[in-house]
């Protein structure tokens, strides 16, 4: 579990034109919540909340929230992102008490080769990207690994209830949800259907040359 240290202005305006104020001198506006506390308006830097970002843990990092003198851990809960340019806009944190379990997003991470698949004219694909889970924010797993190396067409998907998770992480996604499936590529579904058409036609022409031969008889 990735843990970083940000801090936190406080005191800033709300409203569209002081929070685009805010971005232009190289900070995010957000808000702070949680532990039955009233939600406090906040900026932090720009460069410093992608670096507590770019760990790992991504989204799901531990982080002490320094604010006016006081420290508080925390995740981020939303971050609200440009719809073009997709740069940051505002973000949430959540206080989390370390040790009481909480639902966050796991990136599922696919490990291995299917080649029982790709060597047999078929294709692997990750049906979903991320798993929901309820575990302690100091436990919070980087990614949940999903093994696809004995994957085959026939044995073709893996289920979020086949997923081998780590102690002390509780699956929230449907158990029955598909992770990855595997299928024949159009490519192998031509092919095969050509040469099933192929067979038909010389089993139809052995046919009717048996057929010529018992006639001369």
């Amino acid at each position: 579990m990735s843990e970083v240290t940000l801090t936190a202005s406080t005191g800033r305006q709300l409203g569209t034109g002081p929070s685009r104020r805010v971005r232009s001198e190289g900070r995010i506006p957000g808000v702070v919540y949680g532990s039955g506390e009233s939600a406090t308006s906040l900026s932090v830097d720009r460069a410093e909340l992608r670096r507590a970002l770019t760990t790992e843990a991504g989204l799901n990092a531990l982080i002490t929230l320094e604010v006016d003198g006081e420290s508080f851990i925390t995740v981020v809960r939303e971050l609200q992102r440009h719809p073009v340019r997709r740069e940051v806009l505002h973000v949430d944190f959540l206080k989390v008490d370390p040790f009481a379990p909480i639902e966050v997003e796991v990136p599922i991470r696919l490990v291995g080769e299917a080649k029982q698949v790709t060597t047999n004219g078929g294709m692997t694909e990750q049906r979903i990207t991320v798993l929901k889970v309820f575990v302690r924010p100091d436990s919070i797993p980087d990614a949940i690994d999903c093994d696809i190396s004995a994957m085959t067409l026939e044995d073709s998907s893996i289920l979020v209830a086949d997923l081998v998770l780590p102690q002390g992480v509780e699956s929230r996604s449907p158990a029955q949800q598909a992770v990855v499936t595997a299928e024949l590529t159009r490519a192998a579904v031509t092919s095969r259907g050509e040469g099933a058409e192929d067979a038909a036609d010389a089993e139809a022409a052995e046919t009717a040359a048996d057929g010529d031969t018992t006639s001369d008889d």
